[in-house]
């Protein structure tokens, strides 16, 4: 049985194009495992899977000044380590990588192991934990025409965001009766992705007054981002992180504000 490797965490929206390909994967007879980090959200959403999970040590990558700029280095050496041993021991035919911080050491570690890894870009620009992979990337898989131009044209794929398929399949009615809200209103979903978006969800709040004149709002505002003071507002419900429900979510929702990394909901509607 051929064997993938999947990784990439920090964010949902780091890891819920790996749970996309899922289905295909296991359609196409691959025995499947994630490496992400320890404790990451990537564990708890892969929990639900079934599919077998190690975490190894990792440290995040700052373009800015942090007194952990000078231990995080020791952290990702050290998941290197891990990651080369678990990937020696396993031996899988690919590492398919969507990024983020934990994503490095998995990647560096397999090409050092010589096993191929394709690497999924989401945005316009590669960021730093990407740039540190490409390099040692058989293929990039991008989401945007404008980011080939910063990959090698020999590793440049177009191919948009693996989407879960049920996200197509929500229900109005039941995204309506979750939220409290009226079927005669207009609906706005504002996500700025698991972490939240704090631009975001400041222009949101200052114009909820307005906004509340014409549209009902469900509001995806991050881990620990919600505003007590607004939590009995008519027609505004706010939600840390939404899971299953989310294609409910999307089935009633007649507008979408999102920041670029939530793009994934744009290519879906």
């Amino acid at each position: 049985m051929k064997k993938i490797v999947l990784t990439g965490g920090g964010t949902a929206g780091h890891v819920t194009p790996n749970i996309a390909l899922l289905p295909a994967l296991q359609a196409a007879g691959y025995e499947i495992a994630y490496v992400g980090s320890y404790e990451g959200i990537e564990k708890k959403l892969i929990a639900d899977f079934n599919i077998p999970y190690t975490g190894i040590s990792t440290g995040k990558f700052r373009r800015y000044l942090d007194p952990k700029n000078f231990s995080d280095p020791f952290r990702v050496m050290k998941g290197f380590v891990e990651a080369r041993n678990y990937l020696k021991n396993y031996q899988p035919d690919v590492v398919f990588s969507k990024g983020g911080f934990v994503s490095v050491p998995v990647v560096r570690a397999a090409a050092s192991l010589h096993i191929p890894c394709i690497i999924h870009e989401s945005d316009m620009t590669p960021g730093l934990a990407n740039k540190l992979c490409i390099p040692v990337a058989e293929k990039v898989c991008c989401n945007f025409p404008e980011t080939m131009k910063n990959i090698p044209a020999d590793k440049a794929v177009l191919t948009g965001s693996p989407i879960r398929a049920e996200l197509a399949q929500g229900s109005r009615l039941a995204g309506l009766n979750m939220c409290g809200f009226t079927a005669n209103k207009p609906v706005i979903m504002v996500i700025g992705g698991s972490l939240g978006a704090a631009n975001v969800n400041k222009a949101v709040r200052d114009a909820l007054p307005k906004l509340l004149e014409d549209f009902q709002v469900v509001h995806l505002c991050g881990k620990d981002k919600i505003d007590n003071l607004l939590l009995n507002t008519p027609g505004y419900k706010q939600f840390e992180y939404i899971k299953a429900e989310l294609k409910d979510i999307f089935a009633m929702a007649d507008v979408v504000i999102s920041r670029a990394g939530a793009n994934a909901i744009c290519e879906l509607l």
